[in-house]
């Protein structure tokens, strides 16, 4: 049955192949939401600015909602959102969760505090069969964010082939990164009507964490 959906967007590969399947299987995507630091600027997790994943959302087609909240607040903000969503008349919101047990039993807490349907269409499928998918299918992804405890930073700003996905096991990590090893942002594919013009800066450290600057490519 066709029903209409809200896309939980990270601006990832996750939540890109999710998206994909979600529209293949015959939903309607209504809107992209992605949760934000308190001050808009950057989405929570990924830390990718505002004015990339609206063009991301421009080139899909979609207006992007944003919530924004600190880690407290995180869970309060999200049910209201959903709330929203649902007295839109908004079927589903759609997610890009593998097999992480704990995030799918909090994302179907939320929901049905909210009253709303919810898709996984990644859940359970194998992990390398889901990155050999998101390359076939012709998605660009590439790693911005690296937790240094537990993988080399040269891998920013890699673009997701066959034999990054090698180099990814043969460092000891999970290749489709579950457990935060490392995030990515999806800047071209099936999804977007023309790629993302995005271009890459300076490494930043948080604690852990390097990350890659990401910014939209100045015509300059």
């Amino acid at each position: 049955m066709q029903k209409s959906f809200v896309m939980s967007w990270s601006g990832g590969k996750d939540s890109a192949l999710a998206y994909y399947r979600a529209v293949v299987e015959g939903h309607v995507p209504l809107t992209l939401f992605t949760m934000f630091e308190e001050d808009g600027t950057k989405s929570r997790s990924h830390g990718l600015p505002i004015e990339v994943m609206e063009a991301q959302a421009e080139r899909m087609g979609l207006p992007l909602i944003i919530g924004k909240a600190s880690w407290s607040g995180y869970e309060k903000e999200f049910i209201e959102q959903l709330k929203k969503f649902k007295a839109q008349g908004i079927d589903m919101g759609v997610y890009g969760d593998i097999d992480l047990q704990d995030h799918l039993d909090w994302v179907e807490k939320v929901s049905a505090e909210a009253g709303i349907g919810v898709l996984h269409p990644l859940w359970q499928e194998p992990r390398k069969s889901l990155l050999k998918e998101l390359i076939e299918e012709g998605f660009k992804s590439v790693i911005t964010v690296v937790d240094t405890s537990r993988l080399d930073e040269h891998f920013l700003g890699r673009e997701f082939t066959h034999e990054l996905i090698d180099e990814l096991e043969a460092a000891g990590v999970d290749a489709c990164g579950e457990k935060g090893e490392f995030h990515t942002i999806i800047v071209d594919g099936p999804i977007f009507v023309e790629p993302v013009p995005v271009q890459f800066g300076e490494k930043n450290y948080v604690g852990n964490y390097a990350i890659l600057e990401v910014k939209l490519h100045s015509e300059e």
